[in-house]
């Protein structure tokens, strides 16, 4: 069979990082063994009844069996604007200021293509969502990740961002709560952010997947509640968290006109629309009943009281998210990232994502998702006592 080459843009993009664990996890499944899953980041629970209903009936409308309207349906996009002003307060036009594509990766891929040119340098968080470090490639770009610390919560600091980069920078890409920390954004943060953005004339891109879970009784705000935002940037919204619809492939996006018209162009030419009944289900999710919505939240926060209580009992000295479904937990001294989640996988048979992925500031972290149940947690934490991992100094090699 002929050998073809793929394009210098192709050859260029690196293996994705998830993918590569999956490899390795799965050499451990193989013999037999049972691996506890807590590298993952897709969601658990299933899809509420009344979402799947809803779709089923939308699928049989003759009206729905067509081609989709490109940028979203009309009901869709006016049930996003309700959305937005039952829960954030905010005011969204669904003519000018809302687009709807498949999956907010799509979005998160497109945003790079769609405001960058070749040699400029999109800003994001340092750790950070790897793809934020992969999509600006596909414009020609390239990704500074500004470093932020346990300290500072995990925001970061605009006045360290060096002046040649600063130069060259034309977006900005934040996301709280925070994959893979678990950090919250504060109002004096957002509002910190609009003025950094207004001043560099810098659009802002605020991906907001884990919208619904905040811990300790504290809601995570939007980017666009702050004065000013929405003249600044968009919030991205995912519905495969908050509704349990990771399978459906359906985001949208609010906020700057003219942020949205072109990335509603980039859409409408690199992508198919969402299909007619997904979109009817989204409606259905966010004009529905919110019930489910906390207590998924509610679960999220148990799971998370019951992993980091169990951790420190085995005395892992770990730090509780304030937000999303993962923890981001410190490594014991003498360990790498990689080094201490292979350890935990060959002897344990618990397996985290290594924090070297998301950034060179993630090196002495894991990311542990909460998307297992209880009682798996806590076995994870009684397999990692028995293991004596926390009680050894590691291996030179």
């Amino acid at each position: 069979m002929a050998e073809f080459i793929p394009s210098r843009q192709v050859q260029a993009l690196p293996a994705n990082y998830f993918t590569s664990i999956e490899h390795k996890i799965d050499t451990v499944v193989k013999q037999g063994i049972d691996v506890i899953h807590l590298h993952t980041g897709s969601p658990d629970q299933p899809t509420p009844k009344p979402i799947i209903e809803a779709m089923n009936q939308a699928a049989s409308l003759h009206e729905n069996q067509g081609y989709p309207t490109a940028g979203g349906k009309r009901s869709f996009k006016e049930a996003i604007s309700t959305f937005y002003r039952r829960e954030y307060g905010v005011t969204i036009d669904p003519e000018t200021e809302v687009t709807v594509f498949d999956g907010a990766t799509v979005a998160i891929s497109a945003l790079p293509q769609t405001l960058l040119n070749p040699g400029d340098v999109m800003l994001t968080t340092d750790p950070g969502y790897p793809l934020y470090y992969v999509c600006p490639k596909l414009a020609g770009a390239r990704t500074y990740g500004i470093p932020v610390r346990a300290e500072d919560d995990f925001l970061p600091d605009y006045r360290t961002i060096p002046a040649d980069i600063l130069e060259k920078a034309h977006l900005l890409m934040l996301n709280y709560p925070n994959n893979p920390t678990g950090a919250m954004a504060t109002e004096e943060f957002f509002a910190d952010t609009v003025r950094f953005s207004r001043k560099h004339h810098i659009p802002v891109v605020h991906d907001f997947a884990y919208a619904a879970f905040g811990f300790d009784g504290k809601r995570p705000i939007s980017f666009l509640q702050t004065p000013g935002a929405k003249e600044q940037g968009i919030e991205v919204y995912t519905l495969s968290k908050t509704y349990n619809m990771a399978g459906f492939r359906i985001g949208f996006a609010v906020g700057n006109a003219s942020m949205i018209r072109a990335l509603s162009t980039f859409h409408d030419i690199d992508h198919s629309d969402v299909p007619s009944p997904i979109q009817d289900a989204g409606s259905a999710a966010l004009l529905g009943a919110q019930q489910s919505v906390q207590q998924l939240c509610a679960l999220y926060e148990r799971r998370r009281n019951v992993l980091v209580a169990s951790m420190r009992a085995i005395g892992w000295t770990v730090r509780a998210p304030k937000g999303s479904f993962f923890c981001w937990f410190k490594v014991p001294t003498g360990y790498t990232s990689e080094s201490f989640a292979d350890a935990l996988l060959e002897r344990a048979h618990v397996a985290v994502a290594p924090g070297a992925g998301f950034g060179t500031h993630g090196d002495q972290f894991v990311r542990v998702g909460l998307l297992e149940p209880e009682e798996r947690l806590r076995e994870a934490a009684e397999r990692i006592k028995a293991s004596g991992i926390l009680n050894e100094a590691p291996v030179k090699n």
